[in-house]
C-alpha cells in the first residue's frame, strides 16, 4: 500500500499485542480473551511487573493453555514506559512485524484493533485517538477529560506535532518505526512516554495516522494515574519544547 501515492509499504507481518500489568488479576483474563477473539492471528505478551495480587500467575496459566500468549516476568514495578520498552525489545527479537500497545483494564477496546491494523497498512504508526471526529470517552469525569484534552493541546503547541491525541496509549507500530525511534535514549514514563514516542515519530518523518476510538473507563482495579505522572509530563514536555526552540534559533 502507498502513502498518498508517495511511499510504498510492505506487508505488516505478525502482530504482537503488549499488555503491561501491575495488579490486574481481575482484568487480564477477560482482556486476553477479547484480543484473541478480535484478532485471532495476533500474539499477546503480558509484561508483568511482579504484581503482588498474582497477575503473573494468572498470565502463566493463560500462556500454558494458549501458544499465542507469552509472559514477560519483570523484577518489580518500574513504570509503564520501562514495561513497554522491554516488550518492544522482546517482540523485535522474536521477529514480530507489528507491535501494539494496549492497557490491561479494558479501556482500550480490543474490538477496535482490526481498524488500527488496517490503517497501519498505509502508515508507520497508528494512534487510537479519543479527540478526532468519531472518537470519544465513556464514564470519564469532566476533570479527566479536561486534563487529557489540555495535555494534548499543550503538547501540540510546545512540540509542534500535528496530532490531536498525543498522550493516548492505544497504538500500533511497525517494527521498523520502533527501530528508528532511538528507544535506547527513552527514559520517560507514564503519559510522558507516549508523548515522547509520538514526538520522535514526527521528528523522524514517519507517517502517523490517528484512528478514532472509544475509550472506556476501567470498571475493576485501581487507576495508575498519579500527580507525579502529570508533573513529569509537564516538565519534560516543557523542556523538549524549549530545547527545540533554542536549537532552531542557533540554526541547528
Amino acid at each position: 500500500m502507498t502513502d498518498g501515492g508517495q511511499r510504498k509499504y510492505g506487508p505488516l507481518g505478525t502482530t504482537l499485542v503488549i499488555i503491561p500489568t501491575y495488579n490486574e488479576a481481575e482484568n487480564i483474563k477477560p482482556i486476553v480473551s477479547r484480543v484473541r477473539t478480535s484478532v485471532p492471528e495476533a500474539h499477546i505478551l503480558v509484561a508483568d511487573d511482579n504484581s503482588p495480587d498474582g497477575t503473573g500467575k494468572v498470565a502463566d496459566e493463560l500462556a500454558a493453555a494458549d501458544d499465542h500468549v507469552q509472559v514477560l516476568h519483570r523484577k518489580g514495578k518500574e513504570g509503564l514506559g520501562a514495561a513497554y520498552l522491554a516488550g518492544f525489545r522482546w517482540g523485535i527479537e522474536h521477529g514480530f512485524g507489528v507491535l501494539v500497545e494496549m492497557d490491561a483494564d479494558g479501556s482500550h477496546r480490543p474490538e477496535e484493533l482490526p481498524r488500527l491494523l488496517t490503517a497501519l497498512k498505509g502508515a508507520d504508526l497508528v494512534l487510537g485517538s479519543r479527540w478526532v471526529p468519531g472518537g470519544r470517552v465513556v464514564n470519564w469525569p469532566k476533570h479527566r477529560e479536561y486534563l487529557s484534552r489540555g495535555g494534548s493541546t499543550y503538547c501540540r503547541a510546545m512540540l509542534d506535532v500535528p496530532l490531536r491525541d498525543v498522550t493516548g496509549g492505544y497504538r500500533a507500530f511497525r517494527k521498523e518505526t520502533l527501530e528508528g525511534l532511538g528507544l535506547d535514549e527513552v527514559s520517560s514514563q507514564g503519559y510522558c512516554f507516549q508523548v515522547d514516542l509520538a514526538r520522535r515519530a514526527v521528528e523522524n518523518g514517519y507517517h502517523v495516522v490517528e484512528v478514532p476510538i472509544t475509550f472506556v473507563e476501567r470498571e475493576r482495579g485501581d487507576s495508575k494515574m498519579s500527580k507525579d505522572i502529570v508533573v513529569e509530563a509537564l516538565w519534560r514536555v516543557t523542556g523538549w519544547g524549549v530545547g527545540s526552540r533554542v536549537n532552531k534559533l542557533r540554526g541547528r
